[in-house]
């Protein structure tokens, strides 16, 4: 089994995504370094450390990094939020994470979200390298999130793996996850093969769509997955019949990839021009 020759610096650890991975990658036998503004719920996992920081504090950032060769930053706001709650963990926050990664020549595994390309329409095929369409300011911090990576690989050689992640949850909840839907296991995987694989590639920075192999998932195309050898194998076909056609009936909603959070704080008095898809 596979194990980073350098502990791994784990921010964002007490919550869902940050839990499962805290767990299951201390069982793997890595050595993790925890870290979240709020405590580990339960025991710590053998072989790894937990310490009470905010992402805010540069400094205990820098010191938390100290000797680690992966950073799996998946720390911050991570649901839609104001602005003002989003500007500190989410940029500024960042930056420090950026900063602890540079000095320590760290490979970044950044948790990206589907959200930086939400006011996509359903109808597009996306390419890692298609245009940015935030949906809102959660997914605008991702794009910011994305873009200081590629000026951290251009200006300091700092590796990025940007993980979009679709929707990692136990099990779906609706149509459209039918589509976007990313198991705990596939995500697992993913930042194994991610912090393990030996290079991200001539750009220093790859894009990984993250849902699973699923049967609907016809957005998103061509990323950077067979760089660090890693596909998805599970799928969530199987809850076809139980979730087929469970909309929420609001057509900003269900016209673009981003979903409900399309529709926060949506004010326009007629909907956007319908875009025209080029053929293929």
């Amino acid at each position: 089994m596979d194990v980073p020759p350098h502990p791994v610096l784990l921010t964002g650890a007490s919550g869902a995504l940050g839990q499962m991975l805290a767990r299951e990658l201390a069982g793997r036998g890595w050595k993790l370094r925890l870290t979240d503004r709020v405590a580990f719920p339960g025991s710590v996992p053998d072989g790894a450390s937990f310490t009470l920081a905010d992402l805010n504090d540069g400094a205990m950032i820098l010191r938390l990094a100290e000797g680690c060769g992966t950073i799996l930053h998946f720390g911050g706001v991570s649901v839609e939020h104001p602005f003002e709650t989003v500007i500190g963990p989410n940029l500024r926050g960042l930056y420090h994470v950026y900063e602890a990664a540079r000095r320590e020549k760290a490979r970044m595994v950044f948790a990206s979200s589907n959200h930086t390309i939400g006011f996509h329409e359903r109808g597009e095929v996306l390419d890692d390298d298609s245009y940015l369409r935030p949906d809102g300011y959660y997914g605008l911090s991702k794009a910011y999130g994305e873009l200081m990576g590629r000026l951290y690989w251009d200006k300091h050689g700092v590796e990025s793996v940007f993980l979009r992640i679709g929707s990692c949850t136990p099990k779906p909840l609706d149509d459209r996850m039918l589509a976007t839907w990313f198991s705990y296991g596939d995500l697992l995987r993913l930042v194994e093969r991610s912090t393990l694989a030996p290079t991200t590639g001539k750009s220093g920075c790859i894009v990984i769509w993250g849902a699973s192999k699923n049967k609907r998932m016809t957005w998103w195309r061509k990323d950077g997955r067979r760089i660090i050898g890693w596909e998805p194998t599970d799928s969530v076909d199987a809850f076809t019949p139980e979730l087929d056609g469970k909309t929420s009936g609001n057509p900003v909603v269900e016209r673009y990839q981003g979903g409900g959070y399309c529709g926060i704080d949506y004010s326009r008095d007629t909907p956007a021009p319908v875009a025209q898809f080029a053929e293929e």
